[in-house]
């Protein structure tokens, strides 16, 4: 039976009901009570491309029910579904847990988003080997050898942009391919750095933002919340610096130009100055082209990424434009598709024997 995923049942659903079953698996449950008092729980549910929050009241049997559901627990949610917004909502619920082939079906992922992520990673891969300077390369590499199964696995986000299991891949790979972009452009940034920062940049999410081998609930972790991703990060490449510098390949970068520990400063910094502002969380301000060029494409790739998703799930307040949605400034209007030209028609055909 195909049944859509989350992504899609968020396209779909509008401000008339519709019915849709749904395979998920429940995220969490946060208790909470109404201004006249009355208990309440918001649940989160999510798959392989994203998640969604249903309130159950305290006179819903869903309330009750969820009472006896493990976080983690995978199950099949049919109702009739709106969106507004709010959100998401479903009235009429039913659920059963998913056992046997379903399940294992269900934790194989959505086919097109495991297919989009597989092309991310070769992305990755193959940009990280046209890195030249050795001391980046090595250490690349050996991030990848060491934390590339916990990395494909990691969220970019707990909301707005690439918030589900693998989408920190998705976002690095279209980053580098940016970066890539932008390095062509401009000759003076060291693409080298580029492509290693943009690598590094998130790489201490793999702690603020971490999946299970198996299943689509976002994990938390002591050092993610009492460090964060960037002093996490920058711990990361100092831990992983220190073990490619004891290989024997490390003997020859003495005489390297500009020096190792210089190279590792200036990709301190990019992973240091991302977020491009203290209030943002960054402990330094960017002040390098590379860090400049690496916070930017940072930016906008989030954005572009907010954007999809608002055009996607987002209701329209009249023909062609969107309902804003947090956290971007304005309602959205609908984008100018691209120029196609008009097909040439055929010439027409002269009558035997006629002479030009």
């Amino acid at each position: 039976m195909d049944f859509p995923n989350v992504a899609e049942l968020k396209q779909q659903a509008g401000e008339s009901p519709q019915r849709f079953t749904v395979d998920v698996e429940l995220q969490s449950r946060s208790e909470r009570q109404t201004k006249t008092g009355k208990p309440y729980l918001v649940i989160t549910f999510a798959d392989s491309t994203g998640s969604f929050a249903l309130n159950a009241w305290s006179d819903a049997p869903l309330f009750e029910a969820a009472a006896g559901f493990k976080d983690g627990t995978a199950l099949r949610l049919d109702a009739e579904w709106i969106q507004n917004q709010y959100g998401l909502n479903a009235a009429n619920l039913h659920w059963e847990r998913l056992q046997g082939s379903d399940l294992e079906s269900f934790y194989t992922g959505d086919p097109a988003t495991r297919a989009r992520q597989q092309l991310a990673w070769e992305t990755i891969t193959s940009l990280v080997s046209s890195i030249r300077d050795p001391r980046l390369s090595a250490l690349c590499d050996h991030f990848i050898a060491e934390f590339g199964a916990r990395f494909r696995r990691t969220a970019a986000a707990r909301k707005n942009h690439h918030a589900r299991r693998g989408g920190l891949v998705e976002h690095v790979a279209q980053m580098m391919r940016a970066a890539d972009a932008v390095c062509g452009v401009y000759a003076e940034l060291n693409r080298d750095l580029m492509l290693a920062g943009v690598l590094f940049h998130d790489s201490g999410k793999l702690w603020e933002n971490p999946y299970p081998e198996t299943g689509f609930t976002q994990g938390q972790t002591i050092y993610g919340e009492m460090l964060g991703h960037i002093p996490l990060g920058i711990e990361l490449v100092n831990k992983l610096w220190h073990d490619v510098l004891e290989s024997p390949a490390a003997r020859g970068w003495l005489t390297e130009e500009p020096p190792s520990d210089t190279v590792r400063l200036h990709l301190l910094h990019l992973v240091a100055a991302h977020h491009g502002a203290y209030e943002f969380g960054s402990p330094t301000l960017p002040r390098t082209p590379e860090a400049i060029a690496l916070h930017h494409i940072d930016n906008l790739d989030a954005k572009l990424e907010m954007m999809k998703d608002a055009y996607a799930e987002s209701g329209q307040i009249v023909p062609g434009i969107y309902e804003k949605r947090f956290p971007l400034p304005a309602n959205l209007v609908e984008p100018l598709p691209a120029y196609e030209s008009a097909p040439t028609p055929p010439a027409a055909e002269k009558p035997a024997g006629q002479l030009l």
